[in-house]
């Protein structure tokens, strides 16, 4: 009878072992599964922080889809609307540069303005965007619009 008492206890003792390491692991994978993303962020901003920002004169795969110009309401300034398209799988370009030329019937150039545009086009993006250029140059008969630079990040 007295035997049998003490391996009721002896067995209370081990089980409460077996609980607290039982308690322990799930407290050190809770532990894990939190702290384990917050090192992932750290190092995924640190590898972006290291990312390259380049400037690309005439990018081969950034494609102009579509120029349009037309005059405002008051008809005195050129409203240009551009479709362009990044053919990248890599790249993202952004601060776009342009130059825009006004044309006479004869070809002569009336006028000439650059610019910048502040969109940003991601890998396989396609972007429209519009904007006002200058005043309108009386006598224009064609009109051109050439992307001059790029900055390019991966």
């Amino acid at each position: 009878m007295f035997e049998a008492q003490q391996d009721k206890e002896g067995s209370g003792h081990f089980g409460m072992w077996i609980g607290i390491a039982v308690i322990l692991m799930i407290a050190a994978g809770l532990g894990y599964y939190v702290m384990g993303p917050k090192n992932n962020a750290k190092t995924s901003s640190t590898s972006l922080a290291s990312t390259t920002t380049t400037t690309i004169e005439s990018p081969k795969d950034l494609r102009v889809v579509s120029v349009k110009m037309d005059k405002d309401v008051t008809g005195n300034v050129a409203v240009w609307s551009v479709d362009l398209r990044n053919m990248s799988h890599t790249y993202t370009y952004k601060d776009i540069n342009y130059q825009t030329t006004y044309l006479g019937a004869d070809n002569s150039v009336i006028a000439q303005n650059t610019g910048k545009m502040s969109i940003s086009l991601d890998p396989g993006e396609e972007l429209t965007t519009q904007f006002r250029d200058l005043l309108y140059p009386s006598g224009t008969a064609l009109f051109r619009f050439n992307v001059t630079s790029v900055s390019a990040s991966q």
